[in-house]
């Protein structure tokens, strides 16, 4: 039987998994639903897909999905995880910022564990977890000392709403943040999607190491991803000049899912 899919979010990400399964690329999945913060986009959505357009997330769990896609933000993470996952379905996230809250990711986890659930944290911009972690668990198994850092190369423009904003960085190419990313978090709280994930993947916040720099007229993204430990060097280098690799690591995920080989 297809698993039921539904989606939280109808803007850029969240309209590439539908269109994904409407390509017949999800194709042991029945897309039953989808949830917008706004109505319209969710209507529009749903009349292209063939589902429902719900107002609300207790709505959209009546549907009885098997896996919730959140598309759409850390604030909305916040709101939903934990009535997906005591609503019987599996979640699938995007927006990892939102587990920067210390108590909050161990609330999840509890709630998770409780109804007997998982929260799946997709690759988004990045990928290579399972390595980072394989490094990470040598590291404790052994006693090992353990570095990860992430160094990213970025457009200056997306420094404007910022503390590290100045015009300069319109000509001039900088290294704009350098601490761990716990300060990092604090410094730019929606921008953290990818030092969140570097994080909970290797060594933690506290001891995570966060490098930004800011280059005039760069087009993307590049992140540098190093986990080092004694004999050991991982190294994760993903550019992407879109975000559309974010929306297909959540088709990729689910097309692991329900494969009967998985590359985990």
């Amino acid at each position: 039987m297809k698993k039921k899919l539904a989606v939280v979010g109808c803007g850029f990400l969240g309209n590439i998994v539908v269109a994904a399964y409407l390509k017949g690329l999800l194709p042991d999945y029945e897309l039953v639903g989808v949830l917008n913060r706004t109505a319209a986009p969710a209507e529009k959505t749903a009349a292209e897909a063939g589902c429902i357009a719900c107002a609300d997330i207790e709505a959209l769990m009546a549907l009885n999905p098997d896996y919730v896609v959140e598309a759409a933000s850390v604030e909305c993470v916040r709101e939903i995880a934990k009535s997906v996952l005591a609503g019987g379905a599996d979640l699938i996230v995007l927006s990892i910022g939102a587990f920067a809250d210390a108590a909050f990711y161990a609330d999840v986890r509890q709630t998770a564990a409780a109804y007997g659930r998982r929260v799946h944290l997709a690759s988004g911009a990045i990928g290579g977890f399972d390595v980072l972690q394989t490094v990470t668990l040598m590291a404790q198994a052994q006693a090992l000392e353990q570095t990860a850092s992430i160094e990213t190369h970025t457009g200056c423009r997306g420094f404007m709403p910022t503390p590290v904003w100045e015009e300069s960085l319109l000509t001039e190419a900088k290294t704009v943040f350098s601490g761990n990313a716990k300060q990092a978090i604090a410094t730019f709280p929606r921008r953290v999607n990818v030092a969140v994930a570097t994080s909970l993947a290797t060594t933690g916040p506290d001891v995570t190491q966060v490098v930004l720099h800011s280059v005039p007229d760069w087009q993307g993204d590049d992140h540098k991803i190093t986990a080092e430990i004694d004999g050991v060097r991982a190294v994760v280098d993903i550019y992407s000049r879109t975000s559309a690799i974010a929306g297909w690591s959540v088709v990729a995920l689910l097309r692991n899912l329900a494969s009967p080989i998985c590359f985990d």
